[in-house]
């Protein structure tokens, strides 16, 4: 049994990090579904939802009107989340034909300000985007090219993470996302990638289900709706917004939690996709998000197991061994400064705190009943990477 236990949660963790990622290159080398781009200039409205964000919600109105997209058919939409500063006022104040704002009373939280804000768009296409990230200004008119493509119902932009003062845990924090990238784009090019990044995609409006209010992962809900509608949801690397990576634990911590407890939110929510004739991603959706939040009970059980069967030494012995190296390195590397300049050290940190995040993520989703309400701000890196697992 022990033995069982022991390459049962090998298997699972070789398969979700390493397995994966090759099946699912391979299968978009060998049998890739290419997206048919052209040029497409429907109506689009840019849709911000914000909560206290007098500090940067004209910088991102300018980003968003900077697009190299035809003016006379660009609409950017401010939805307030019952802004108590002077975010409204601001906005209202620069008077511009082509910005709306939605001011709701109160704080209901993103997904309720998006049903309301969508609803009230007449547009083609909606383009979602955050407060804090900038845009290229390539960004619009390279989501709508893939729309061109009937079979394309979502794009995901591709978030940037800068690189000025990066710590050496946001250097591993921003190896793993390069990583997660990677993923998403060879999903979208078999069928579809199970989410997309919140601080920019873009998406037909005629796919938009309302959600639910309480929804933390409106950037996995929206488009998976689309894609059990019949469409695809892709990734596009040429668009992008840029953030700030996290400099701290802390800081991703508080992230990556909430992350971690939307996902199981989602599944309670959205129980269709565990089913796997209900779900026309299913294989990707499991071996994506689900074997991420079973990883660190595998990490637990492989360990346990190993600490049992290193007694008879040989191979056993050595991998308990490497096991213990792997875990004492981020340890090691907060202690010595030159040791967390490592590459591996970077890694391993990110690869250990992530994971746990994942338990932290289970407890939440548990026990805080006002997880979809979020903190604007909050100094991490947004909730952009929300549809990251």
């Amino acid at each position: 049994m022990v033995h069982f236990i022991f390459w049962f949660s090998l298997a699972l963790l070789a398969y979700t990090y390493v397995g994966y990622p090759v099946a699912v290159a391979l299968w978009a080398r060998v049998f890739p579904r290419p997206v048919k781009r052209a040029p497409f200039e429907p109506a689009v409205a840019i849709v911000v939802v914000v909560h206290n964000e007098a500090s940067r919600v004209e910088r991102k109105i300018a980003t968003c009107l900077a697009q190299d997209y035809p003016a006379d058919r660009l609409r950017i939409v401010i939805a307030s989340d019952g802004s108590t500063d002077n975010t409204v006022a601001l906005v209202e104040s620069l008077g511009h034909r082509n910005v709306t704002v939605l001011p709701f009373a109160s704080r209901r939280g993103k997904a309720a300000c998006l049903n309301d804000a969508i609803a009230a768009c007449t547009e083609e296409v909606v383009v979602l985007t955050d407060a804090r990230q900038m845009l290229n200004p390539e960004a619009v008119r390279c989501l709508l090219e893939n729309l061109a493509d009937p079979t394309i119902g979502a794009v995901s932009g591709e978030l940037m993470l800068v690189r000025d003062d990066m710590t050496p845990f946001g250097e591993g924090v921003d190896a793993y996302w390069r990583y997660e990238k990677f993923i998403r784009q060879r999903e979208g090019l078999v069928h579809s990638a199970p989410g997309v990044t919140g601080a920019l995609y873009a998406l037909r409006r005629v796919c938009f289900q309302p959600i639910s209010e309480r929804t933390i992962l409106d950037d996995v809900a929206i488009p998976m709706q689309a894609v059990r509608a019949g469409y695809r949801a892709i990734f596009d690397g040429r668009a992008h917004a840029y953030d700030q990576a996290s400099k701290s634990p802390a800081q991703e911590q508080t992230r990556k939690v909430r992350t971690l407890a939307g996902n199981y939110q989602l599944m309670a929510m959205m129980p269709w996709l565990l089913v796997p004739f209900a779900n026309p991603i299913f294989v990707q959706f499991v071996s994506h998000k689900v074997l991420r939040l079973l990883a660190p009970f595998a990490m637990a059980t492989l360990l346990l197991a190993n600490l049992v069967l290193a007694a008879r030494g040989g191979a056993y012995a050595v991998f308990l061994a490497a096991q213990l190296a792997g875990y004492a390195l981020p340890l090691a590397g907060r202690a010595v400064p030159a040791v967390a300049a490592w590459r591996l050290t970077k890694i391993a940190s990110a690869f250990v705190l992530l994971n746990g995040y994942a338990v932290l993520g289970l407890v939440q989703f548990l026990s805080n009943r006002e997880g979809h309400l979020w903190q604007s701000h909050t100094p991490v890196a947004g909730d952009s990477r929300k549809g990251q697992p």
